[in-house]
């Protein structure tokens, strides 16, 4: 039995059919909605072939996307670590023992998932700034990956949570049976088993943090969407430009993806033990268990 039949039950035909005419109608309208954006833009001359003509030198691409998506990749990369970090802190903070302890992540994390991203970018990069605490030519990329962190870290933090409440009570119960104390057993048995568990909604996560990176051209952050804003006011062709950096973006979010998924395949494997079942065969003779008999004893004398 498969995941989906777990989930839910198999289409008959008349739910196949009723499915194949909506994905058709589905691909029409975006189909018709494609054409006239195309229509229209080419209709205000956005679409010619000098528009395209700077994405064919190199200084575009050396001096503007290059330098844009490097810096959106260091932001990214930054979050995604200190994110995770984050999460599993308050997550295993929302699941402690201790009254005091649980009532502190849980009010952090509850805060920060309230507040927006583009909210905490602005804060941090307003009040950092004064305080001539970071270099001013790092405050952006601190204060872009401070609100990525706070926000992205306390959606992590639920999912830690969530996936720990998930797994079968036996799990917990098991540990403690054997001896282990709560916070062991938090720790060795639920925690890693949560993780696998939660590596799909994980995965997401990631992606939504390289797609934020792109308000820190907000606060003036050195990174792929400004860089294409750019193009778009020096050689007035700004359609194309962010048509570039859109496809950039799709290419990274879809990497990531990839990456991620085949790093979560591994996991599951080898949280299921990684060899595959052995083959039923014929039992070679050299091993095989004695028929029974129906005699007695046999006679020693």
């Amino acid at each position: 039995m498969n995941e989906q039949e777990v989930l839910f039950d198999a289409p008959g035909p008349r739910t196949k059919r009723l499915v194949a005419i909506g994905n058709v109608v589905a691909v029409l309208v975006l189909a018709g909605v494609a054409w006239l954006v195309v229509t229209a833009l080419a209709q205000q001359g956005q679409l010619t072939a000098q528009k395209w003509q700077p994405f064919t030198t190199s200084d575009v691409w050396l001096y503007n996307i290059l330098p844009g998506l490097r810096g959106t990749l260091v932001a990214a990369a930054i979050s995604i670590v200190t994110s995770l970090a984050f999460g599993l802190v308050f997550g295993i903070g929302r699941l402690s023992q201790h009254r005091w302890g649980r009532a502190i992540s849980t009010t952090v994390v509850e805060f920060f998932r309230s507040v927006p991203v583009l909210l905490m970018m602005v804060f941090f990069w307003e009040f950092l700034g004064p305080l001539h605490i970071v270099p001013g030519d790092q405050l952006p990329l601190v204060a872009v990956v401070l609100g990525l962190t706070l926000y992205n870290g306390s959606v992590v933090a639920e999912l830690v949570r969530s996936g720990v409440h998930g797994l079968p009570r036996g799990q917990r119960e098991a540990g403690l049976a054997v001896g282990l104390t709560e916070s062991t057993t938090l720790r060795t048995i639920l925690l890693p088993q949560a993780l696998v568990a939660m590596l799909p909604s994980l995965i997401s996560q990631l992606v939504v943090i390289l797609k934020d990176s792109a308000l820190g051209y907000i606060i003036s952050y050195f990174e792929l969407l400004r860089q294409g804003r750019q193009i778009g006011t020096t050689y007035q062709n700004l359609i194309p430009a962010l048509i570039v950096v859109g496809a950039i973006f799709i290419v990274l979010n879809y990497t990531l993806s990839r990456v991620a998924e085949t790093v979560a395949h591994r996991l599951r494997r080898r949280a299921a033990g990684g060899a595959p079942a052995p083959v039923p065969g014929p039992v070679p003779a050299a091993v095989a268990a004695p028929a029974p008999t129906d005699r007695g004893p046999e006679r020693t004398d």
